[in-house]
């Protein structure tokens, strides 16, 4: 695909190709600037505030993750979640064993094929992880404070956009190195 071409969206269907913005330009480019970097920092402060506010709990803000798609049932074994949570196998597995010396979930292998090692939440982590979706409403609408209800409507459906353009690129460009 050439740089003059994108994928729009049209009422939720498949993306289809159009002529891409010039939003950007390298002459005068200010990084600060860039939708990158803005959601980056956002990310970044948001991820302390949820920290901040888990550390009564004694959790980190990579921690929570993990232990929520378990609650939620999003996976069942290292590998599952590692994908749900975007982390390679090594970084699940580090990240299991501090889950596990804090006794918030535990392992335990399959009694079908030995070669799978099951997770599952300890009371503990089932208690640490029902918390959770409370202070990710509490940091999230703090940092929307100013908003309108259509305001955060809007936001979210340009993001969900703009994820779903990001996603149909990366497919695009997985389809072309096959």
């Amino acid at each position: 695909m050439d740089s003059e071409q994108k994928f729009i969206h049209s009422s939720g269907a498949a993306p289809v190709l159009a002529a891409a913005p010039d939003f950007y330009r390298s002459q005068g480019y200010a990084p600060e600037d860039s939708i990158g970097y803005l959601m980056r920092r956002i990310i970044s402060l948001m991820g302390q505030g949820v920290e901040r506010e888990l550390e009564p709990a004694g959790l980190t803000n990579a921690q929570w993750v993990p232990l929520l798609k378990l609650y939620m049932g999003c996976g069942s074994t290292a590998a599952e979640l590692a994908r749900q949570c975007e982390l390679d196998a090594g970084s699940m597995t580090r990240l299991l064993d501090r889950l596990e010396a804090k006794q918030l979930c535990r392992r335990s292998r399959s009694s079908d094929d030995r070669r799978v090692v099951n997770l599952e939440l300890t009371d503990a982590g089932r208690l640490a992880a029902q918390e959770i979706p409370d202070i990710l409403c509490t940091v999230q609408n703090a940092l929307l404070a100013g908003f309108t209800a259509e305001e955060w409507q809007t936001l979210k459906g340009y993001l969900r956009r703009m994820l779903q353009t990001a996603q149909a690129l990366q497919a695009s460009g997985e389809k072309n190195e096959q």
